[in-house]
């Protein structure tokens, strides 16, 4: 299973005006290629009247694509992908669409524009840490729940669905690295008449 990483929670947005240029910034979290494109081109269409709409985005894949969209080289999609590598942000796509308000900020004046709109888009969509867990299922006595219940929460596992049928069997996630801890855990709990089966992989997500 692949490592924690960074990415922000959810689509987000904001804009300034700068020397009477108009800059729209907007962030969107992605899991492919595809997905980041198809934000990009419906973007462009929700602003088809822009001056230019510069966009970068970074996945897990190690990919990493940025586009000027005509401002001079090196003042826009570098920076804006340079706001992604500095934040160490994967499986996310930044689009900066801007107005020309008919005063030229020069290549400093652009690259520091650009990157204002990637970090207000990025702080907008809320930066958080997607770590992987693994889920449980634990089948035990009535007897044993209690006890289960309160070393799993005591451990930091979390526990998200409890079902009563003949036994008691919790739906527990863990960290891929604590699978062992869990295990004895339960064994111990339970005199060793637990029954873990593993489940399915996924990803919490943390504030930073």
């Amino acid at each position: 299973m692949a490592d924690a990483y960074k990415t922000i929670q959810q689509e987000g947005g904001n804009e300034f005006i700068l020397s009477r240029s108009r800059f729209i910034s907007r962030a969107k979290p992605v899991g492919a290629e595809e997905e980041a494109l198809a934000f990009i081109e419906k973007t462009r269409k929700a602003y088809r009247d822009a001056s230019h709409t510069v966009w970068a985005y970074a996945l897990r894949t190690g990919r990493e694509r940025f586009d000027d969209d005509g401002e001079p080289r090196g003042t826009a999609g570098i920076p804006v992908l340079e706001v992604i590598r500095k934040e160490e942000l994967q499986d996310l796509a930044v689009v900066v669409t801007r107005y020309f308000g008919g005063v030229k900020l020069g290549a400093s004046g652009l690259i520091r524009a650009y990157t204002r709109g990637a970090k207000i888009a990025v702080e907008a969509g809320i930066i958080i840490r997607r770590r992987p867990y693994l889920s449980f299922k634990v089948s035990a006595g009535y007897h044993f729940a209690e006890r289960l219940i309160r070393e799993y929460e005591r451990k930091g596992f979390r526990l998200i669905h409890t079902t009563y049928t003949d036994l008691v069997t919790l739906t527990v996630l863990a960290p891929p690295e604590e699978t062992d801890n869990l295990r004895m855990l339960t064994a111990e709990c339970t005199a060793g008449q637990g029954v873990i089966l593993a489940g399915t992989a996924e990803y919490l997500d943390f504030p930073l």
